[in-house]
């Protein structure tokens, strides 16, 4: 048969059978009524009429189509016992499906919110998890005729499918005192049970556990669309705990941005420490005290973006600002930010994209008598690090803190004192080589320059309420870069964990430390020297919510963050990430993560345990103060 053979399907109206069904109706004698064959096509394998009587009525009454124009009340349709109604301890032994009736069908979405109430007065709170259309009634649709139909753009008719909607339970809603509360599913709902998408404000943060406080991170988002309530304004802001009337503030158990070029990493970044930067956030100067301050932000820059935050976005509008005041969001230009830039070299610093005043510092060499790592070009073994503790405690007992680099070199580049610690056994000739050659090889210009030492600006480096920012972009020498920022960023740690701090301010204050690229300073290695730094850290991470001391790290590499840092990181911000090794490092949930790779600028996931079930949000689409150079 050809196509011309089969001829238009237009001219059936929908109403005729093919040629075949024709055929075979007419060979077992069964009469076939024209205007009733599209009706019987869909009763097709439910049997035959047992006589020509009951066809014709049949083909006179046709069938009865259920009249409906849409969901009634606020109920997107029923939980199904088809397949069973149950839940389980374990994710794979929940079965729990709705139908949802034709009306509402092209407006569900995977990830969307749906409540399911209890005769008493509780509630399930669920998640769609899965979609899938299903036949209503028994045939074969893949063939030629139902093709032809389709193509013409006939359409389907939504009363010939089931439309299924497979629910994970989240949490059981009920009521405390009138107070809303939330509890694992540990009940399951009854069959038929009207389910209804979840457009509550109090229902959704509560089966979410969200907090009603603390520091707004987004806009609570299924599938790239913000979540839409009835309240007013009609989305749900996501924010993370920072009182230490519900436990630690979470600022101080540690943050990591993760997110590829393009995805508004530092746009996200920016609008979050904006918020610490508030005049209304403050925390204990010590635990136990009735004394508050506001947290002192520093934020070491490698593309020098941050200083900005100096200034009030131009392109944010009256519309912009009305809405975050709505929302109870800090915003505008902080005017107490101040860019303390590293003196390296011969590199200059030009700041013409921001207003913020600059502080030139230098670092002294003084602090490597403590730092042992900072003074070598490269890794150290496990022999040559010891070797340079010994030199250099040698070196600081003759000159004292004044000691420069300079000085360092030319103490070592003395054949007598080699030749001394070779022949006591101190220190073996090829490793006094091997340590001086690492010592000569450092960056030219880092240590002893023409600026204040950063000892002498700690004071103004860490106060209450300021964000100090150390911009990196001019030098261009990585090795000096990263020996500025693990220089600083180790001083403010170990002030912070030390029993007898040199400068109390640090000890006194709290403290946010933001790092951009933290898989440059913070990556795990074989070497010494790496594990000297990663340990601090960690040690840092760990006792971070006891010092009040918070990591606030920002990287397009977390697979390549040390372990034993990341895991210390409670609250993970992942936007847009292409690489897979990058998206199973955060270890989020896999529903989550899958979504990574097709975030659009703006989307994020947030993976944080103890302040909130994990969640998409949308960020602000207007940074909170100056973002780019245009």
């Amino acid at each position: 048969m050809t196509e011309e053979d089969l001829g238009s399907f237009a001219d059936f109206g929908g109403d005729g059978d093919d040629g075949e069904d024709a055929s075979a109706k007419a060979s077992d004698g069964t009469d076939v009524d024209a205007d009733a064959g599209g009706e019987r096509g869909r009763e097709r394998g439910r049997g035959s009429s047992d006589d020509a009587t009951d066809a014709t009525d049949e083909a006179g009454d046709a069938f009865e189509r259920v009249a409906y124009e849409g969901a009634s009340g606020d109920g997107l349709g029923v939980l199904a016992v088809s397949e069973g109604l149950r839940i389980g301890q374990r994710e794979d032994e929940t079965r729990l499906r709705a139908y949802v009736t034709s009306a509402n069908r092209s407006n569900v979405r995977l990830g969307r919110y749906l409540v399911a109430p209890y005769p008493d007065g509780e509630s399930l709170f669920c998640k769609i998890v899965g979609l899938e259309y299903g036949q209503r009634f028994h045939g074969d649709d893949a063939n030629e005729i139902h093709a032809r139909r389709a193509m013409d753009g006939s359409g389907i008719d939504e009363d010939d499918y089931t439309f299924i909607a497979d629910l994970e339970p989240v949490s059981v809603l009920y009521r405390d005192g009138g107070e809303l509360r939330r509890r694992m599913p540990d009940r399951v709902p009854k069959p038929e049970t009207v389910v209804r998408e979840a457009d509550d404000d109090e229902e959704i943060k509560t089966a979410l556990k969200i907090p009603d406080a603390g520091v707004f991170l987004g806009h609570l988002a299924v599938g790239g669309e913000k979540v839409r309530t009835g309240a007013t304004p009609p989305t749900i802001d996501y924010r993370v705990t920072d009182d230490y009337a519900t436990g630690d503030p979470l600022a101080f158990r540690h943050t990591l941005v993760a997110g590829g070029t393009g995805s508004g990493k530092t746009h996200t970044a920016k609008n979050v420490l904006r918020q610490y930067l508030s005049t209304e956030r403050t925390y204990p100067v010590e635990a136990g005290s009735d004394r508050e301050v506001r947290a002192a932000v520093v934020q070491f820059d490698p593309q020098d973006e941050y200083a900005q935050m100096h200034d009030d976005n131009p392109e944010a509008g009256p519309e912009d600002e009305r809405r975050w005041e709505r929302e109870g969001v800090a915003y505008g230009g902080h005017d107490d930010t101040v860019a303390f830039v590293p003196t390296v070299g011969n590199a200059t610093y030009t700041a013409a994209h921001h207003g913020a005043e600059q502080i030139p510092f230098t670092v002294p060499f003084s602090m490597v008598r403590s730092r042992p790592w900072l003074a070598a070009s490269a890794g150290l073994n496990d022999n040559q690090y010891p070797a340079l503790q010994t030199l250099l405690s040698r070196f600081f007992d003759q000159h004292g803190d004044a000691g420069t680099y300079r000085e360092f070199c030319a103490f070592l580049d003395d054949p007598a004192l080699k030749e001394e610690l070779d022949e006591s056994g101190r220190i073996h000739e090829a490793t006094y080589e091997a340590v001086f050659r690492r010592v000569r090889g450092m960056p030219n210009g880092v240590f002893d320059q023409d600026a204040r030492p950063i000892t002498e600006l700690v004071e103004q480096f860490v106060k209450p309420g300021r964000l100090s920012v150390v911009p990196t972009y001019h030098v261009s020498d990585s090795r000096a870069t990263e020996t500025v920022v693990l220089a600083l960023a180790s001083l403010l740690v170990d002030e912070k964990l030390s029993s007898d701090p040199r400068f109390p301010r640090i000890a006194e204050t709290p403290l946010i430390v933001g790092m951009d690229e933290a898989h440059n300073f913070l990556a795990d290695a074989d070497t010494v020297q790496a594990r000297q730094v990663v340990g601090k850290f960690t040690d840092a991470a760990k006792q971070g919510r006891k010092e009040r001391l918070g990591l606030f790290l920002i990287t397009q590499d977390p697979q390549d963050v040390a372990e034993s840092v990341f895991k210390q990181v409670n609250t993970k911000v992942v936007l847009n990430l292409g690489d897979e090794d990058a998206i199973k490092s955060v270890n989020i949930p896999p529903a989550l993560a899958e979504k990574v790779p097709y975030m659009e600028t703006g989307q994020m996931v947030v993976y944080s345990p103890d302040n909130s079930e994990p969640v998409e949000l949308l960020g602000l689409p207007t940074c909170l103060t100056r973002h780019g150079r245009g």
